[in-house]
């Protein structure tokens, strides 16, 4: 004659359901983190191309009689802020030294999984700089 006993009925059941939660949430971190680091790449090539877009206005005329190169600041502002714009995402844009544009990107990143327990949108940010050389026979100037 065989007894069972009851006491440890269901004890499967609560291992079984808190192993689950745990690996969803070990799941939906993996998959938010790469997620957050997709964006965070995604912000940096914004930033880098918004800077070559507005290394492409150069001042015409020094440019042309080979003085030398300078960017048109107005112009260059304008053109890596419509590139942001377009882009969807926030940032400044800085010009030094005549030659040089560094921008930067703030976006963010709503989590799909994370946000279950209360994680709200991760900030990314980014930073690119281009400058315009000039440079003959392949060696800068």
């Amino acid at each position: 004659m065989t007894h069972r006993t009851r006491g440890e009925r269901g004890s499967l059941s609560i291992w079984l359901a808190v192993a689950s939660f745990v690996m969803m949430l070990l799941v939906g971190l993996a998959v938010d983190l790469g997620g957050q680091v997709h964006a965070k790449q995604r912000a940096h090539n914004i930033a880098a191309e918004a800077a070559r877009t507005g290394g492409e206005r150069v001042q015409a005329a020094p440019a042309i009689t080979g003085d030398h190169v300078a960017v048109d600041v107005a112009a260059a502002r304008n053109a890596a802020r419509a590139y942001l714009a377009a882009a969807g995402v926030t940032g400044t844009v800085s010009i030094t030294g005549g030659a040089t544009i560094t921008v930067h990107v703030t976006d963010t990143y709503t989590p799909r999984f994370l946000s279950i327990i209360g994680i709200g949108d991760l900030t990314v940010t980014s930073t690119a700089t281009a400058r315009v050389i000039r440079s003959l026979g392949g060696n800068e100037q």
